[in-house]
This record gives structure tokens, C-alpha cells and sequence, in this order.
């Protein structure tokens, strides 16, 4: 693929028995190790952990300057499977340019977008095929897989400018959560969130 982005180009994503672009640079693959303290039944994560580092979630992306004026892309898969009760999911993140806006397509699967923004605003979006959500300035954003057995599947574009900002998830997570109850998600309240101006008097 062109790697300096001043040159028009197309791919395909392919569609079919399994979801794929028909190029890519960079395929990035987390696993449950690299979500400590993420997940809220910490019991249950530190089990799983100890029999298999389980795969939860795979990126295909087309490699381009990270610079203003360029669209960064690619396409995620969310695997199916839960720790205890509540459903794997991506890490999440605000942008470091935090006015910093991104668009999803979904190409397969169900689940969810969870959001927030730094003042505890939130609003949580169902994601499934065809389904375009728009994630706006100043929300991190985290997506969580629902289904038993298929891969949740969706396509992403962001400004190249944007960069990644984890560290403000790792460290208290998402204020809701998606998990399982009587066999149907749920969104509930993560008790380990703490509202900005508790959150700010403790790191004091």
C-alpha cells in the first residue's frame, strides 16, 4: 500500500466466509495479559489467565503518516468470549488529541460502542451489521463483542494527527460496562469509577 498517503489508492474488504482487506501494513493482536485490571471480576481474570493468555482482539491496518490532513484505517476483530460475566472488549481510549472525532462501520457480529467523555458524560451505542456510529470530539471509546460465537467486525477511519491515549483507562476503566444477566447484556455501573472531582481529590 502507498505509504505516504499523498497518492489516491484502493483496497477491498473482502467479504465472505471470513471478513479481511485485501491489503494491509500492520496487524496488531491483544491479549487478555494486556488488559490487567480491565475487567471487573478480577478472580475470574487471573484464573483464565493462568491456564491461557486468550486472544480478545485483532487489528488490520493500512499504515499511513500520522499527521494532520491524513485518514488513518483498518478493520478490528473483537472475539467472542467472556471473563466472568462481562464480555471481552478492546482496551479503549481516548485520542491524545482529545478534539478528536472517529467513525465505526460494523461489517459483522453484535455488541457495543461504551463512551465517555473526561467530565463522566457517557452514552453506550448497539453496534450490528450496516450500523455506522459516529464517536465525537472528546469521548473515549471501547468496543465490546456480545456475541456467543461470531467476531464483532468493524471498520474504522480516524484523522492521522489523532494519537492514542490508554493510560486514562487503565486507570479506573469505563464508567459502564457491558455484562451478561439471564443471558442477555447488560449495561451496568463499574463500581471501581470514580466521578472527576473524587478521582482528582485522591491522586492529590
Amino acid at each position: 500500500m502507498p505509504q505516504n498517503g499523498n497518492l489516491p489508492f484502493t483496497y477491498e474488504i473482502l467479504q465472505g466466509e471470513n471478513i479481511a482487506l485485501s491489503a494491509y501494513d500492520n496487524h496488531i493482536i491483544r491479549r487478555l495479559s494486556s488488559m490487567k485490571n480491565q475487567f471487573l471480576d478480577l478472580a475470574a481474570y487471573d484464573t483464565i489467565l493462568s491456564k491461557q493468555d486468550s486472544l480478545l482482539y485483532e487489528v488490520y491496518e493500512i499504515r499511513l503518516p500520522e499527521e494532520a490532513g491524513v485518514l488513518l484505517q483498518g478493520i478490528s476483530f473483537i472475539h467472542p468470549g467472556k471473563v466472568g460475566d462481562e464480555y471481552f472488549m478492546t482496551k479503549g481510549h481516548f485520542h491524545a488529541v482529545i478534539e478528536t472525532a472517529e467513525v465505526y462501520y460494523c461489517l459483522r457480529g453484535t455488541g457495543y460502542m461504551v463512551m465517555e467523555t473526561p467530565e463522566g458524560e457517557w452514552a453506550v451505542k448497539a453496534l450490528s451489521p450496516h450500523k455506522v456510529l459516529y464517536v465525537p470530539p472528546r469521548w473515549a471509546h471501547r468496543s465490546v463483542n456480545t456475541g456467543a460465537q461470531e467476531d464483532l467486525v468493524i471498520f474504522f477511519a480516524y484523522p492521522g494527527n489523532a494519537g492514542h491515549d490508554y493510560g486514562s483507562i487503565e486507570k479506573q476503566g469505563f464508567r459502564k460496562l457491558i455484562v451478561e444477566r439471564a443471558g442477555v447484556p447488560a449495561i451496568i455501573d463499574n463500581p471501581r469509577w470514580l466521578p472527576p472531582d473524587r478521582r482528582n481529590n485522591e491522586a492529590a
